[in-house]
Formats: structure tokens, sequence, C-alpha cells
């Protein structure tokens, strides 16, 4: 007997339904999230625009699906032209992170914005960081499978590099450090995310993500595997 396209994925959902499920929740999810942490959004928009000049969103470039480019929303975390002060990876000590931006930085407000790019269809709430166009480019054959679905706000990349500030200030380096570093797993963990996505994964991340903002050395057991990014050895021929 032939095996049916239609079966039942591990949690219980048909492959062909799980799209429109997961668009339907993105939908949902992104405009209650958006009404209940309007006061905040607020807050922060009124705290940046009083304490910095330059606009309240940054608009940066990225990769969408299909490697599609579009305009990824955030809170500005850093001095108005930033870009062309420095590359694109920030450690928590990078002088082009305004104070109050550091505090956006800390506790993932500056992510806020991004719930209008999941109305817009842009990105889902799960999935893949999006990444700039100059890594993209790079991709193997393999990693292009990254590009095959949406975009997202969160994803078991971003619970597992959720010190990358941190990270990144312990080298001279650190867009070399990204690179060598984080960039490696990072794709890892996209593409094991790709392989198995599901309404499952989707919600385990969604919680996990809570978790790790309440608890940063937190690490769930599907990333134990590989270790704690803190744990990073130097990079060689590093001063």
């Amino acid at each position: 007997m032939t095996e049916s396209h239609d079966a039942p994925s591990a949690d219980g959902a048909s492959p062909r339904l799980y799209p429109i499920v997961k668009r339907l929740a993105d939908v949902h999810l992104s405009l209650v999230a958006l009404v209940g942490a309007a006061p905040v959004m607020v807050l922060a928009a009124a705290a940046i625009k009083l304490t910095s000049k330059g606009p309240v969103l940054y608009r940066g470039v990225r990769a969408g699906k299909a490697g599609q480019p579009f305009e990824m929303l955030k809170f500005r975390t850093m001095v108005a032209a930033a870009d062309r002060l420095g590359g694109p990876s920030t450690s928590d000590s990078d002088p082009r992170v305004t104070a109050v931006g550091a505090v956006l930085r800390r506790f993932k407000l500056d992510e806020l914005p991004q719930l209008i790019n999941v109305l817009r269809g842009e990105m889902s709430v799960v999935g893949p960081r999006p990444e700039v166009l100059r890594y993209v480019s790079r991709y193997t054959e393999s990693e292009r499978a990254i590009l095959g679905v949406r975009p997202g706000i969160t994803d078991w990349a971003s619970i597992w590099n959720s010190a990358e500030g941190e990270v990144l200030s312990r080298f001279p380096d650190p867009d070399r450090a990204y690179e060598e570093v984080i960039r490696p797993t990072k794709l890892a963990l996209q593409l094991k995310y790709v392989r198995e996505m599901s309404a499952l994964a989707d919600l385990k991340i969604v919680v996990g993500t809570a978790r790790k903002l309440l608890d940063r050395g937190w690490l769930p057991r599907e990333l134990r595997a590989y270790g704690r990014l803190q744990d990073a050895e130097p990079l060689r021929g590093a001063e």
C-alpha cells in the first residue's frame, strides 16, 4: 500500500493543513501581541525619540522567503546611520548602542515591531531569523532550504544564541566571531527547524523563548547537543 501524502505528522496535523494553520496562528498571535504590547511600544518609541537623534524604527534589509529582500522592522537601538560606522555584528560593548537601546536589546523589546512584518506576511512568529543579504549570498545548496520558509521572530537558533551580544563582547572582531563562532551552529539549527517544522515544534519554540527571557542560562533538551554559546572556544589567531 502506498503512503498517503496527507498522513498526519507527529503532532497530529496534516502536512497540507499546517501552513494554513500556521498563517492563521501568526495573524491571531501578532494582533493579540500588538494590542497587549501597545503601551510598552509607545513608551519605547518615546524613550528612543527623547534620548537619541534619528528615527524610532530601524528598517534593515533582510532576505525573506525565496530570498526576496524585505524591510525588517525593529526599534532603533543604535545611533543614527550606525550601518556606516561599523559591521553588521553588534556586541553588548559596541559604542553604537544607545543607553535605551541596551535595555531594549536585553529584554528583546526591540523585536516587537516585527509583529507588523508578521501581519504583512513577510515573517512568521516562528521561523529562521532573517539574515542580511551578504551572508545569504554565501549559502550552500543545502543551506538554501532555509529560504524555503518564511523567516521568523524566533527559532531554535534564537534560543541558543540569546546571549549573542555578550559573547561577541569577548572578541576583538565581532564580525569574525559571528562568522566563525555563531553562524555555523545558527545555520545547523535553522536547518533543523526546516527539517522538523510542525505545530508542536512551533509551540516548543514559543514556550522556550519565553522561558529563555526569564532564565538566560537555561537550555532546552533539543539544544543540549549543541552546547552553550557562552562556552564557545576562543578564535585561533585572535589577540
